[in-house]
């Protein structure tokens, strides 16, 4: 049996509302939303008591997609630092092909977006940086150059 592909990359945040408008912002598409309750949540996740909120944010070619949710009950609970270094173990990032990274960081930056560092030139093939996003996640982002 083969792997048919990823189907998406689910993160946990506070405040959905805002999460959705920074990856719209990025220019992700909102699919949908909704209520995520019952025997089968409690049993997939190993929780009782699951109320959650979801919103599915696809991304323009349809190929990727990021599931933010919101737990009701039980309470989303503290994995760590809010703010964790990129050299943190576990997941580390989400990157994303962008046009023109320049703007999209100046577009990202009044939805809370934070620069890592500085945007780096890497040879003559792309534009890189880091930068925190919703819930702490970094979200990296890649313009090719060339």
């Amino acid at each position: 049996m083969a792997l048919q592909r990823m189907d998406n990359v689910g993160i946990v945040v506070e405040d959905l509302d805002a999460a959705i408008a920074f990856f719209a912002e990025l220019g992700m598409e909102l699919e949908g939303t909704a209520e995520i309750e019952g025997l089968v949540a409690d049993r997939m996740l190993g929780l009782d008591g699951v109320r959650s909120v979801i919103a599915m944010m696809r991304t323009p070619d349809g190929h990727g997609r990021l599931e933010l949710t919101v737990f009701r009950t039980p309470a989303a609970i503290d994995g760590g630092p809010l703010d964790p270094a990129p050299n943190t173990m576990g997941l580390h990032r989400v990157m994303f092909a962008v046009d023109d990274i320049d703007d999209t960081i100046a577009r990202l930056r009044p939805h809370g977006a934070k620069l890592l560092g500085e945007v780096a030139r890497y040879e003559d093939s792309h534009r890189l940086c880091n930068l925190r996003g919703p819930a702490g996640i970094i979200v990296a982002l890649a313009e090719q150059i060339g």
